[in-house]
């Protein structure tokens, strides 16, 4: 190309201008091109879109931790460090040329620019910031400025919650990240994460979660500023400071536009603004961005890329020479020149270097990259062992490969955990993409991208389970995207609620209970398209419970009515104690109407459910012989069993008749002590009471200790005898009293053998609770009789009469007056004694 010379370029302009389009379009144009990118992400990505146009046999993709080299490759997408500058191409690019003014990996653009050409065209990419420096230090650079297709303009403070959807929230910390997406993710229904630490596979998932609208919105460091183009309509900054791995600091006008430039793309226009307890963005910045117009960059920062390999200090003097032009100078000590100085501190590494040959490779070998940006001792001690395992056997070997690697291979561990993980693996990804470090590298840097693949897709999935509630952020987007009515909500037949086949909550009865996960807007949404669901679903369940036959409703001991399994009514006291009123359940899908067919049916159930367990209280306390109406009617209060009361001879038969028993404790009806009956009479007890009836025994026992919470009025009323250290039930107490009556009524009889297992007794309690039934136990030798010798069993009389008492004179009346609202109640205690 005699007499030819190669266009140099550059296209600036504000983000959302088509510059990588354009490159991209320029590179594929020529017979053979590369690009430099300054995320590996980004390489990647345009990577594939190279390979779909031209195939993937012809293009190539090398960064520090990956290469794909086919053998006939022309067009080459790699990372700014790793393009292979050796190889003539046609076209050259470089993106983000701007970043010559990073202190930390300036000096690497800055060398791009200075040297890096294409045969025929060199293209720079970039902010309009670097302009003056380009005309100074290129002056054959062709410089076009590209104006943003689409509007940035400012929204202002916009709280969290009301954010609007496709927004990202950009902060400047993980902790800070973290916190925001629990937030977006109680609130909104989750959020895609996007961090610096991430893999380019895991943030490239987590793109997608957020690209294909499974989430709205997006939490993302300051990694969101480069390269990573998305449908993102509002960018929310959470705070305006970042540790830029030396110290804290603000963002400069610059860096809030290329994050806020984020928003809005193509032909969309986009916002930008705070949120949290960021503070309002100044005037200033504000027009700074929406005009982009920035001051213009004073210096860039360069290296010395005319090494001197004599020796380690020969380096380490040449890489801080100072540039010699105006506009260059140096940078911050990047990770590997602290690395060389860390390890020519060691004298055994100072032998081992010896020779431009050497100090060759332990150059190399510092450059090894530093992903955790900690200048850590763990760092600079896995490149000591790489050189000398390169400097002793020119070749690192592979059974300690194999161990670093596979001790990585671990998928365990929490977000933090994997991210750290994944960076140890990355390392180990660009040691062995070093073809020339390893006798056979290729089965190793396989192992270690499976590796780095199978981290980076947990990484993903702990990310999602974390901050994405699916359900939710469908919801929520649908209720931002149109009305409720639309939604798609059913009934099963378990009662489970589906709302566009999101499981909801759950109906129990006639109420609705939403998934407690529920909340905000969310919340709302489910519930107006619940209330659309049920208000076809209530009317057939009101029906199928009137229509239900009386097995399909049940009592509990807390007062209820069951239906389905659930609660639908309450029992209250009304004038009655064995017609308890029915209450129902408050439900907002119960009018007046329906609230009213349902108790009537419900009452029906009870009045059912009273007669089968009570039919023969309920038929003698009907229609009582004259004589008896005032027993009966006392013995229906009391539903079948009350204190004794005289009752004359004559009267007893007719009692008897009508399955009423009066008994020396109690006047009763057995049937009524039955256990169905027991526990029905305990619940219409505690009705009456307003208060939960205490446990019954268990049904069969004859005998049981007396709970604390029973009272000798209760016990009696519910059929137990209190005696002693227990009680007895009442019918089996009073048959067995008869009979000992009827044997003793001549003298004392021996004790029967099988008193004790006819009441359940140990036999520690049998001589009280026979003192407590009127009978007595004494040795048999008191008698004075001859013939019952030491061995013979107990006796068994009637226990005497205590004296009764002299009663003590009445006391004075009380008068009884408005002014003294006990004086009745003392009276009637008085007199019941």
């Amino acid at each position: 190309m005699s007499g030819f010379s190669p266009r140099v370029r550059a296209v600036l302009g504000p983000t959302n201008t088509g510059k990588t389009h354009l490159a991209i379009e320029r590179l594929l144009g020529h017979s053979s091109g590369m690009i430099g990118f300054p995320l590996r992400l980004l390489a990647r990505e345009n990577y594939d879109r190279m390979v779909a146009r031209k195939g993937a046999k012809n293009v190539a993709l090398i960064t520090g931790e990956e290469k794909i080299l086919p053998p006939g490759a022309k067009w080459f997408s790699c990372t700014v460090e790793a393009m292979p500058l050796d190889r003539a191409v046609e076209f050259l690019g470089v993106d983000e040329i701007q970043l010559c003014a990073d202190p930390d990996r300036g000096h690497v653009f800055t060398d791009r620019l200075l040297h890096a050409r294409g045969l025929v065209e060199t293209m720079f990419l970039g902010a309009e910031t670097i302009t003056r420096l380009l005309r100074r230090l290129v002056p054959e650079i062709t410089i076009e400025t590209r104006p943003r297709l689409s509007t940035l303009s400012y929204a202002g403070t916009t709280k969290l919650s009301r954010l609007p959807p496709r927004a990202a929230i950009v902060a400047f910390s993980a902790a800070e990240v973290y916190a925001i997406a629990e937030t977006v993710r109680r609130r909104r229904g989750g959020c895609a994460v996007v961090m610096g630490r991430l893999s380019p596979r895991t943030r490239n998932a987590q793109v997608a979660l957020y690209q294909d609208r499974q989430v709205d919105f997006l939490v993302a460091t300051d990694a969101i500023g480069m390269g990573l183009n998305m449908d993102v309509d509002h960018v929310a900054f959470a705070g305006l400071a970042k540790f830029d791995g030396h110290r804290p600091r603000l963002l400069t006008a610059p860096e809030v536009a290329q994050i806020g430039g984020r928003a809005g793309r193509g032909m969309r226009d986009g916002s930008f603004g705070v949120t949290g307890a960021c503070p309002p963005l100044a005037e200033e910045l504000i027009t700074a961005v929406e005009a982009h117009s920035f001051e213009p960059l004073e210096q860039l920062f360069w290296r010395n890329a005319d090494l001197d390999f004599a020796s380690v200090d020969a380096l380490l003097a040449s890489l801080m020479a100072p540039s010699g032009r105006i506009g260059l100078v140096r940078g911050a000590d990047a990770a590997d020149v602290l690395c060389l100085a860390a390890l020519n501190a060691d004298p055994q590494i100072r032998k081992a270097a010896k020779g431009r040959a050497a100090t060759r490779l332990l150059w190399e070998v510092c450059q090894i990259p530093d992903f955790a940006k900690l200048a850590s001792d763990v760092h600079v001690k896995l490149c000591a062992t790489v050189f000398g395992h390169l400097r002793t056997g020119g070749a690192l070997p592979e059974p300690w490969v194999r161990r670093e690697i596979e001790a990585l291979d671990k998928v365990e561990g929490e977000i933090d955990t994997l991210m750290q993980r994944l960076t140890d693996v990355r390392v180990w990804a660009y040691i062995t993409a070093r073809a020339d470090w390893m006798r056979d590298a290729s089965p190793w840097a396989r192992l270690a991208r499976e590796i780095e693949d199978r981290i980076s897709d947990t990484l993903h999935l702990k990310l999602m389970a974390r901050f994405v509630d699916k359900r939710a952020a469908h919801l929520t987007r649908l209720l931002e995207e149109q009305d409720s009515t639309e939604l798609q909500a059913v009934v099963s037949t378990g009662g489970v609620v589906l709302v566009d086949g999101h499981e909801v909550g759950q109906v129990t009865g006639f109420q609705f209970h939403p998934d407690p996960a529920t909340q905000g807007a969310e919340k709302k949404l489910v519930l107006r398209a619940a209330r659309r669901a049920l208000g076809q679903e209530m009317p057939r369940r009101i029906l199928r419970a009137e229509t239900a036959a009386d097995d399909a409703f049940s009592l509990t001991d807390d007062r209820h009515v069951v239906w389905e399994g659930a609660k639908i009514a309450r029992l209250k006291r009304s004038e009655r104690l064995m017609k308890p009123a029915i209450e129902m359940l408050h439900s907002e899908f119960l009018d007046g109407l329906a609230r009213e067919r349902l108790r009537a049916r419900l009452s029906a159930f009870v009045a059912t459910e009273v007669e089968r367990r009570l039919g023969p209280l309920l038929k003698i306390i009907a229609d009582p012989p004259p004589d008896l109406r005032g027993v009966m009617h006392r013995l229906g209060e009391a539903s079948g069993v009350m204190p004794p009361e005289p009752v004359a001879a004559a009267q007893r038969p007719d009692l008897k008749k009508r399955g009423v028993e009066a008994g020396r404790f109690a006047l009763f009806m057995p049937a009524v002590l039955k256990p169905g009956s027991a526990r029905l009479r305990a619940l219409l007890w505690g009705v009456w009471h307003d208060r939960n009836p205490p446990p019954l025994p268990a049904a069969g026992l004859v005998s049981a200790p007396m709970p604390g919470n029973w009272g000798a009025d209760f016990a009696l009323e519910m059929g137990w005898l209190p005696a002693g250290p227990v009680m007895l039930r009442l019918d089996v107490a009073e048959k067995l009293v008869r009979e000992l009556h009827y044997l003793l009524r001549k003298h004392p009889i021996l004790l029967p053998p099988n008193i004790g297992s006819r009441l359940g007794l140990k036999p520690e309690q049998l001589a009280p609770v026979m003192h407590e039934l009127g009978f007595r136990v004494m040795p048999a030798q008191i008698l004075g009789d001859k013939k019952y010798g030491p061995a013979a069993p107990p006796m068994l009389g009637r226990r005497k009469q205590e004296p009764k008492a002299t009663p003590e004179p009445p006391p004075p009346p009380v008068a009884v007056s408005e002014d003294n609202p006990f004086a009745a109640l003392a009276a009637l205690k008085r007199a019941q004694r």
